[in-house]
């Protein structure tokens, strides 16, 4: 991460001031809890050690540059006015934070950003959101806003909900702001109530295998998904006014009322009260230290994102086919919103090596296609950059 920082810097520097702060905002592994967040249920995810970096510092002028070092790109813009979208698209996610920072009656002055990172983007770990928070952290430093924590992560959602156009639940936000390193954070989606559980067996790895399948979330089913589950809601609410949210549905009365349901929706609104009676069984088997327990889990929770959820592909079953005929395998699932991107699975540390090698050569075997495997641990959440971090990771 260290090289990642001093490029960034170096960017900076060569292009605005050598005065500016450094934000380090991770990217997250959803260990289990999928489509369960926009659903006010329950989800367990964590912070990683791969992360967007932005160097910032105020300009004193009513203009926004920006500097994507990845994508060799700048953006330009005055917001002493209405804040409007970019073509570019890359530029909206940092605009809807200073869009939605406004419509909270904090008042954003002009700067310069420079940012890059190594969350992979479209993989299903929440780059959007690392940058989202990381910019919005950022600002509150430039700024001296004070923003509790479950505020900001609702303005990084909402800034991706209205500017950008994603209907995505606010877990990705919350763990990348409020991640620990070796903890697993449980989060109430409903209350945004958390706590932390125990991911810090030293014998446990947890290893993404990223399809290089891509796509774009504002224009996939994503939305269509979570409209499927409103509509579920709307139609159980006949029975029990008391509902607001699948959160509130009991798998025996889903059942009760399946006919009512048109079945694709019936199957959605399945997937996700059985998830979240997952999610809740799964912080049992951490807080156990049954890891074996944890990784049933997860096979469970791909096989209900396949065929109930119909938000798999081949690529991502292929790998969760290979990986539990791997030895060393605890489990092993699709991550993120579907339809490509990464399976992460929980493997042993002693057969890591033998399970790299297998399963990037299964894959390629059976599907012709590359495959990217890297192995993360649980990192922190979103936090100034230091000298002394830096010092201590040479």
């Amino acid at each position: 991460m260290t090289p990642l920082i001093r490029k960034i810097e170096r960017e900076f520097e060569n292009r605005f001031t050598e005065e500016y702060i450094v934000v380090k905002s991770p990217g997250r592994v959803n260990l289990i809890g999928e489509h369960t967040d926009y659903n006010e249920g329950f989800v367990l995810p964590a912070a990683i050690d791969k992360s967007i970096v932005l160097a910032l510092s105020p300009n004193g002028t009513d203009t926004v540059r920006l500097v994507a070092t990845d994508m060799d790109d700048t953006f330009e813009s005055d917001i002493s006015e209405e804040i409007t979208q970019s073509q570019k698209k890359w530029p909206n996610y940092l605009l809807g934070v200073i869009d939605q920072l406004r419509k909270n009656d904090f008042i954003v002055g002009g700067f310069d950003c420079v940012f890059g990172g190594n969350v992979p983007i479209g993989a299903g770990l929440s780059s959007s959101a690392a940058l989202e928070g990381g910019l919005l952290f950022g600002l509150t430093k430039l700024f001296n806003f004070e923003i509790p924590p479950t505020k900001m992560a609702r303005i990084a959602q909402k800034a991706e909900n209205e500017f950008v156009g994603v209907q995505c639940g606010i877990m990705d936000q919350f763990i990348s702001l409020n991640g620990k390193a070796g903890q697993a954070l449980k989060l109430d989606c409903r209350s945004l109530d958390y706590e932390y559980y125990p991911f810090n067996n030293d014998n446990i790895r947890i290893v993404l295998c990223d399809t290089g399948i891509r796509r774009d979330l504002a224009t996939s089913e994503y939305n269509i998904r979570r409209s499927q589950c409103e509509q579920g809601v709307n139609t159980l609410q006949e029975f029990q006014p008391g509902i607001t949210s699948l959160r509130d549905v009991s798998l025996s009365f889903l059942l009760q009322h399946k006919t009512e349901l048109p079945p694709d929706v019936f199957k959605r609104c399945k997937y996700v009260v059985e998830e979240n009676k997952r999610v809740l069984q799964a912080c049992n088997d951490l807080q156990q230290n049954s890891f074996e327990s944890f990784g049933q889990r997860m096979y469970q929770s791909h096989l209900g994102l396949r065929i109930e959820y119909e938000v798999s592909c081949k690529e991502l079953d292929t790998l969760v086919e290979i990986a539990q005929n791997q030895k060393g395998v605890l489990g092993a699932r699709m991550m993120g919103g579907g339809f490509g991107g990464c399976t992460i699975n929980l493997v042993t540390k002693e057969q890591l090596p033998v399970f790299k090698k297998q399963i990037t050569s299964k894959y390629e075997q059976k599907l012709d296609q590359p495959l990217s495997v890297y192995d993360t641990k649980v990192s922190g959440g979103t936090h100034l950059v230091t000298e002394g971090e830096l010092t201590s990771a040479n």
